[in-house]
């Protein structure tokens, strides 16, 4: 009798363990959930503040909500890096609203540089479409990993990590850019540091950097602030 008792005592304990198991918030459980309709066209102009878009009502969405011809034409390269990044996210193709999903193009003229950034919310992967281009990233132990890639090569940079493109071919690049978000952010370093509003304090940047205030401000220079 008393065997029987501890058996259903042990089968009780291991019912609850089960349940506390099931019901916890351990990681694979908290991602975002699967959407709860077809899709949810972003309205840009609602007044409602979210994480994230309201939708369009259903009655509104047409044809031209799902398409997007924004990556079609080369970017403006006329800038101190010689590059351009056209997005393809939520702000642009309202369509991606709760999807997961964007697009970026990268265009570079030979030697241009998609400088040193991060993007906070997504993972990256990018497929190089022409030319000849230096991809590079440096993981939180400090170790730097970079490859030279060629048309039709494929790239990944883990989600928050900073990384860069700089075309090293003789001919302009194109690269196009995924995202795990309708929305990834983007910190580009040498306008975020220096060109920020207002300005980080010059002791910081001095102090960072082991330079003086007139090199600073000499960096400043060269992108307008």
């Amino acid at each position: 009798m008393g065997a029987m008792i501890t058996l259903s005592s042990s089968r009780t304990q291991l019912v609850f363990y089960l349940i506390v198991l099931l019901l916890s918030p351990f990681p694979y459980s908290s991602a975002d959930p699967d959407p709860l309709q077809d899709f949810c066209v972003a309205d840009l102009k609602s007044s409602t503040s979210a994480n994230g878009f309201p939708c369009k009502l259903s009655s509104e969405v047409t044809s031209d909500d799902f398409f997007f011809d924004g990556l079609v034409k080369e970017g403006n390269t006329s800038n101190a890096f010689g590059g351009s990044v056209t997005p393809g996210n939520v702000l642009a193709f309202p369509g991606v609203n709760t999807l997961g999903i964007s697009m970026n193009r990268v265009d570079l003229v030979p030697g241009g540089l998609n400088p040193p950034h991060l993007h906070p919310r997504s993972t990256e992967s990018g497929i190089v479409i022409e030319g000849k281009v230096l991809v590079g990233f440096v993981s939180t132990g400090n170790v730097f990993y970079s490859r030279v890639l060629r048309s039709g090569e494929m790239f990944v940079v883990p989600k928050g990590l900073v990384h860069f493109q700089m075309n090293v071919g003789d001919g302009k690049a194109l690269i196009f850019t995924a995202f795990n978000s309708e929305l990834p952010g983007a910190v580009v370093l040498p306008l975020t540091l220096f060109g920020s509003k207002p300005s980080v304090p010059i002791d910081v940047l001095t102090k960072a950097f082991q330079v003086d205030e007139d090199v600073v401000n000499g960096i400043k220079s060269k992108f307008g602030f």
